[in-house]
């Protein structure tokens, strides 16, 4: 059972000379592991399309990574400035809707040097494109992972923009640098087109224009939907067991039209990156949730494995499920959150391979790893510490079938 699993038997040594610091200057030209039916062999993304089974339809996370870091500089003191990170909205807002607030925005923070917040506000000139405005946060109150803040500011822009004009780019935290100016650019992936995220879902790194163009002249169509990456994707698993592990929750969007395509190409999806498979995944217990009558249709930690499922309700009939549902109470568009866990004892029943990076030991990344190829994980990782691949969010890539 995926609660009794113990994360340390999903461990292994990962020196920091294979974690890549920076991106390589072409995208595509990183390596690539090819593992299919129990066989590793090494090319490069240039040639992914020679790997890809055809037909087959690629599957997309096209969220946009935003500015959420926001250094508050505390230069009377001479202290630390103060880091405000945003993660996502209160008020039960979606991340579209609160990016499009005016004036005033709520949302849930982390705080660095928190201590040094010492009035209920704090402020910052915005010096902008041709004109200037000025940023307040105000009234922080503690959670027990964060703290709720409030933000206002005084011009006629959206928050989107404020976080333009007044953040940086949040690298993950195992980079250990600050952010350049070629991270803007480097840190988003060419078909991302909806702000959304902290993190970027760093499997679709490697596509150029280029790339996707060969696709669809190679029998291998595309999809896309949306899965705001949170920070929480860097949770590490501190707990002995995942019973004991609380799962982060993202924001999903999927819409009509990417479901009725799923639906046609039910068979022969593959997931570019481990977003976009949970994402591919929620739907099924979206669907099912649907099919038995439930009205909450958030997918919660534990969903998967306490829900029971007619060996006759396959991937196809939830997508049925939904794309009526969707009919119904006339939307365009499913949102919702998912805080779907995929570990060693759930059975995939979406695709029939993923696209993704190499992942840090001790992650639930890596036990969506396992439950796709099992045991094997284990070699695949073998091969690619042993052979100078590089890891993490501006590493080489891999195309694990089953």
């Amino acid at each position: 059972m995926a609660r009794e699993i113990k994360i340390l038997d999903y461990s292994f040594e990962l020196p920091e000379e294979k974690i890549a610091k920076y991106p390589l200057e072409n995208r595509s030209n990183s390596k690539l592991l090819v593992y299919k039916n129990g066989s590793i062999k090494d090319s490069t993304f240039n040639n992914i399309i020679e790997h890809l089974p055809k037909p087959s339809t690629l599957v997309f996370n096209s969220t946009k990574v935003i500015r959420a870091r926001i250094l508050f500089e505390n230069v009377k003191n001479n202290l630390k400035p103060i880091e405000i990170f945003v993660l996502d909205p209160t008020n039960g807002l979606t991340i579209e809707e609160a990016m499009l607030q005016k004036r005033q925005s709520k949302w849930n923070c982390l705080i660095g040097n928190y201590k040094n917040f010492s009035s209920f506000s704090i402020s910052k000139k915005i010096v902008a494109d041709n004109f200037e405005f000025n940023l307040i946060a105000s009234n922080p109150i503690k959670l027990h992972d964060g703290f709720i803040v409030e933000f206002n500011w005084d011009a006629e822009i959206t928050f989107a923009e404020v976080l333009h004009y007044a953040g940086i780019i949040p690298l993950p935290p195992y980079l250990k640098r600050k952010p350049s100016q070629e991270d803007s650019q480097r840190y988003q992936t060419v078909y991302s087109n909806q702000e959304g995220s902290v993190a970027a879902p760093t499997a679709g790194l490697h596509f150029t224009d280029e790339i996707l163009k060969r696709l669809n002249k190679n029998q291998i169509t595309t999809e896309y939907l949306i899965l705001h990456v949170g920070a929480g994707t860097f949770k590490p698993v501190k707990s002995e067991s995942m019973k004991d592990h609380n799962m982060h929750s993202e924001e999903i969007i999927v819409s009509a039209e990417t479901i009725n395509h799923l639906i046609n190409n039910s068979n022969n999806l593959i997931a570019v990156g481990t977003t976009s498979l949970r994402t591919l995944e929620s739907l099924f217990w979206i669907g099912l949730k649907l099919h038995l009558g439930l009205s909450d249709l958030e997918i919660h930690q534990w969903d998967a494995y306490d829900l029971k499922v007619d060996t006759t309700f396959d991937y196809k009939k939830s997508l049925l499920c939904i794309q009526k549902h969707l009919a119904t109470i006339q939307k365009d568009k499913l949102i919702t959150k998912t805080q779907l866990l995929i570990a060693p004892g759930y059975q995939i029943k979406s695709v029939i391979g993923i696209i993704t990076n190499f992942h840090q030991p001790n992650s639930t990344l890596l036990l969506l790893i396992a439950t796709l190829i099992g045991k094997n994980w284990r070699e695949v990782y073998r091969h690619a510490l042993e052979n100078n691949y590089r890891f993490l969010s501006y590493g080489d890539s891999s195309l694990l079938l089953v």
